[in-house]
């Protein structure tokens, strides 16, 4: 099993690349330039090739292998990340990210959602059943552990490391990986597929989905619980660099140290549904705790602005701060485990030629609700102020806790 877990790893590890990239090194770097929050939020629609998975989907499952598309997808990202390490970075002052550059990082996220199709299917070609289970957890703890690595590591060696390096290192990385792909013994065994294994062309209207019990509340709670939790995990950690904290900290708090507390919250979840939580109980439970935590962070959020608050080394605040970002993390990583084996259990409910797909669309949702407040957060942060905009916040994330009062039955 270990032939197959490790190359596996090592796969859904370069996979976080791109979102560490972009959802915490890009807009620390881009803001600390002098951009606004509005025009920092903004960047993340470039994570709009990931809302479009379905479209070439049955693509890579009709022509060629997983492994072929996963290699292909891998050295375009290698080629991508070159291409950037040869343009100029962003200067201060200017009021947005040069064309070019956008480009490139729209075109990044289209390899990086090609190459999460393929490696997703690969894996689930080669898993066993009895493999499913360390398989998964693979796959949630290399990604986030690559996410952590673009985001808090480079960012915290960005210092000393500059623009071209920095993207060179990343295309050495994606190169490496794509090798890595094509040679591995495990991946090479896998049989290129007959034409009578191609998934044949088919379309279900959106009405076969809905009808699936369960899904209209499922999408509708996957679709906002992570609204609050995103909206202030992408604003606050440019509101404490505005309030004097260094790149290099944050690098170490929002993108290392959250992230391994978004990874110990994970794998708490997994242990306790495995110990037979129930994950609507389990859900109940944790939101109740991620509201608190959120309120307790917005209320530190207001006490940065009185006289004398300061996030200096040795000061109460910044261990406050600090302690804030590790909760909202940990909270947030149980119950994202949770909420995809509800997920999981209401696709389960669709017919067998259904589940697939039904699957995919509460995914996309899932996704939706993760892009639209890290994308918007600083429009509102601009208009609103900090302070109101992390009140809409709380709100946001009492909803899910309301929501669940409305589950179905049929889910519990």
């Amino acid at each position: 099993m270990h032939g197959k877990l490790l190359p596996l790893a090592g796969l859904y590890l370069v996979q976080g690349l791109p979102y560490g990239l972009q959802s915490s090194l890009l807009p620390i770097l881009l803001r600390a330039r002098g951009l606004s929050l509005t025009r920092v939020g903004l960047t993340k629609g470039l994570y709009a090739p990931w809302l479009l998975k379905l479209a070439w989907a049955p693509l890579v499952d009709r022509r060629g292998t997983p492994r072929v598309w996963l290699t292909l997808s891998t050295l375009s990202l290698g080629l991508v990340c070159g291409l950037l390490a040869v343009l100029p970075p962003p200067q201060a002052g200017q009021t947005g990210l040069p064309t070019t550059v956008m480009g490139l990082l729209l075109l990044l996220n289209l390899g990086a959602a090609v190459q999460d199709v393929a490696l997703d299917t690969l894996a689930v070609q080669l898993l066993e059943p009895k493999e499913l289970g360390p398989g998964n957890t693979v796959q949630v703890v290399a990604y986030k552990l690559g996410s952590a690595l673009a985001g808090g590591g480079l960012l915290v060696l960005f210092p000393t490391l500059s623009w071209p390096l920095l993207f060179l290192l990343l295309a050495a990385t994606y190169w490496l990986a794509a090798a890595l792909a094509w040679a591995a013994p495990a991946l090479g065994r896998l049989p290129w597929p007959q034409a009578s294994e191609h998934t044949p062309h088919s379309s279900y209207l959106l009405q076969d989905l809905l009808a699936v019990p369960g899904t209209l509340w499922t999408a509708g709670f996957v679709l906002t619980y992570k609204l609050g939790e995103q909206g202030a995990g992408s604003l606050f950690p440019l509101l404490l660099l505005d309030h004097g904290a260094s790149a290099s900290d944050l690098g170490l708090w929002s993108g290392l140290g959250a992230v391994t507390c978004s990874i110990a919250g994970s794998s708490l979840g997994g242990a306790l549904l495995a110990r037979h939580w129930q994950p609507l109980k389990l859900l109940k439970t944790v939101l109740q705790l991620r509201l608190g935590s959120l309120a307790c962070q917005t209320a530190l959020l207001f006490h940065l602005n009185s006289p004398g608050a300061s996030v200096d080394p040795g000061t109460v605040m910044r261990g406050a701060v600090l302690l804030s970002l590790c909760l909202q993390q940990f909270f947030g990583g149980v119950v994202t485990t949770a909420t995809f084996t509800v997920m999981m259990h209401c696709s389960q409910l669709a017919p067998r030629a259904l589940q697939a797909t039904h699957y995919s669309f509460l995914a996309t949702l899932e996704l939706l609700g993760k892009l639209l407040p890290g994308t918007l957060a600083g429009v509102l942060a601009d208009s609103l102020g900090p302070h109101l905009c992390f009140a809409v916040f709380l709100v946001l994330s009492a909803l899910p806790v309301l929501d669940l009062r409305l589950a179905p039955s049929n889910l519990t």
